[in-house]
């Protein structure tokens, strides 16, 4: 059988916050937030670097997952060479970045 006033005896708080404590907590927050902004603005457009004249970088899937192919000169014209040919969707991957290198 519930108590009378029970209710409200346990959902009291056993205080409130002042108006100093509220603020310092609004102040965190909404720093909290603009810095998460902020690193998210700073990061998104730089997430990777296009590659170097002449060089490649593709990502195939591989025994174990995604598997970059990273490769400048002269192996870059070896895997180009070898790999364009082929039909799987890695070797297209690698057929896109021939061509932006202009190895094709």
């Amino acid at each position: 059988m519930p108590l009378e006033g029970h209710w409200r005896r346990i959902n009291t708080p056993l205080r409130r916050l002042t108006t100093r404590e509220r603020n310092v907590a609004i102040g965190v927050v909404a720093l909290t937030l603009a810095a998460i902004v902020a690193v998210v603005i700073v990061t998104l457009p730089h997430s990777r670097p296009a590659p170097a004249p002449g060089c490649i970088y593709a990502i195939v899937a591989g025994f174990t997952g995604a598997e970059p192919v990273d490769a400048c000169g002269d192996k870059a014209r070896r895997i180009c060479d070898n790999r364009t040919q082929e039909g799987d969707p890695g070797a297209a991957a690698i057929r896109e970045s021939c061509r932006q290198a202009g190895l094709l």
